[in-house]
């Protein structure tokens, strides 16, 4: 490997919510006295980021000025080159891409272009916490259509559930998630094209979060919502950010992709109202130098190391973890072990289970805000010496 993916970095009063942020909140508990911390609940990794990211920032703050400035034209090449060569997207240009501060800042503002208060949205069940909150939040109600796992357990899209409720609930905009969050799936072209069809058909618009699309694993590749047709180009809004793929989450800076004209104007002009969407310039900085030739060979090494993250942990779960269920993910970093048929035997609660791996370090999330009844999602986006660690412990102390 050229990168280092092994070095286990101290990311304590670093300003790091994963380990920092315990027993505050909805976050895991601190350890037991005699067990270190293994950050494995918040979606960012414990990998340093591509080197050309703290070499662009180190340069352009050398400079003692950071006043009032514009996007430059080097910002939205890095993103039509990325997604030209990543994603195989061509005919993008300038003004189909426009600033974000997050990439659920600009899911509802885009919402609010299309939709009214209270209006029903569907989304997808186990579900992004966030989409939760923030749709809750700005006035919406969730309609949820869930996945299903056909007999080689692959998460689904169910579309007779997702037509039916269409109809019934009178909707008129859906939330895509691809790859999906938390269950990891890549979607295979017939799905995307199934499901925008039924989208044309009932004509509902669509905001397709993307930001996992550089987290491919197994030689998979993703394809973006908007390629499948002309009418999914024009009814689709995508939503990007470097944040997942290069760890940059805490310099904030995401995008929108939006080829109809009608529909970028109107999202336009719903993210300049609050006048606080505008983007920060160490985080131009960051995306040009992150989406670059040396950030693109950065994430092919992380994807070979993600996978074998994935391998082991999930060989490991089927080996020693008799009744916790697991469908490796296709794409993303996270892990959703479904618990139930484990808790019932073993008479405890999702509760007790998730509290018996904090005691041991294991800093794992509750799945229950992701609409997981009995599940637990896991970040394996750590060097593999600690997910071994991780997983040693979970057998010894909590899965006996």
């Amino acid at each position: 490997m050229q990168y280092d993916f092994t070095s286990i970095l101290d990311r304590r009063g670093r300003d790091a919510l994963a380990v920092d942020g315990l027993g505050t909140g909805s976050a895991p508990a601190p350890p037991k006295d005699g067990f270190d911390l293994i950050p494995m609940w918040v979606a960012d990794m414990n990998f340093p980021t591509v080197p050309t990211v703290p070499a662009a920032l180190i340069e352009r703050a050398s400079h003692p000025l950071y006043g009032y400035f514009r996007p430059t034209d080097s910002y939205f090449h890095a993103i039509t080159r990325w997604q030209e060569e990543r994603n195989g997207v061509t005919g993008l240009s300038r003004e189909h891409i426009g600033y974000e501060n997050g990439v659920l800042g600009g899911v509802i503002s885009i919402l609010n272009a299309v939709c009214s208060k209270g209006d029903k949205i569907l989304l997808h069940s186990p579900t992004y916490i966030g989409f939760t909150f923030s749709l809750a939040d700005n006035g919406y109600r969730i309609i949820h259509s869930p996945l299903v796992q056909d007999g080689d357990a692959v998460w689904r899209m169910d579309f007779a559930d997702m037509e039916r409720k269409i109809v019934e609930e009178q909707i008129h905009a859906a939330v895509f998630c691809s790859p999906h969050n938390p269950c990891g799936r890549v979607w295979e072209r017939w799905e995307l094209e199934q499901a925008m069809e039924l989208f044309r058909k009932h004509d509902v618009f669509v905001v397709s979060d993307e930001i996992w699309s550089d987290i491919i694993l197994g030689g998979r590749r993703h394809i973006p919502l908007q390629s499948v047709s002309e009418d999914a180009r024009l009814r689709t809004a995508a939503v990007y950010a470097p944040s997942k793929t290069f760890n940059l989450a805490g310099l904030v800076g995401s995008y929108h992709i939006i080829y109809n004209r009608w529909l970028r104007e109107r999202v336009n002009r719903e993210g300049s109202l609050s006048h606080y969407n505008n983007m920060n310039v160490l985080s131009m900085h960051a995306l040009i130098a992150a989406y670059s030739p040396e950030g693109m060979a950065w994430v092919d090494e992380l994807r070979q190391v993600l996978a074998g993250n994935v391998d082991y942990a999930c060989d490991y779960i089927a080996a020693h973890f008799d009744g916790v269920k697991v469908t490796k993910p296709e794409g993303t970093y996270m892990l959703f072990l479904d618990c139930t048929d484990w808790c019932q035997r073993h008479g405890k609660t999702i509760d007790e289970l998730e509290q018996a791996g904090w005691d041991v370090g294991v800093a794992w999330q509750d799945g229950r805000a992701f609409h997981g009844p009995c599940h637990i999602r896991m970040n394996l986006a750590l060097p593999l010496s600690r997910v071994t660690e991780a997983m040693e412990r979970l057998g010894r102390y909590v899965f006996c």
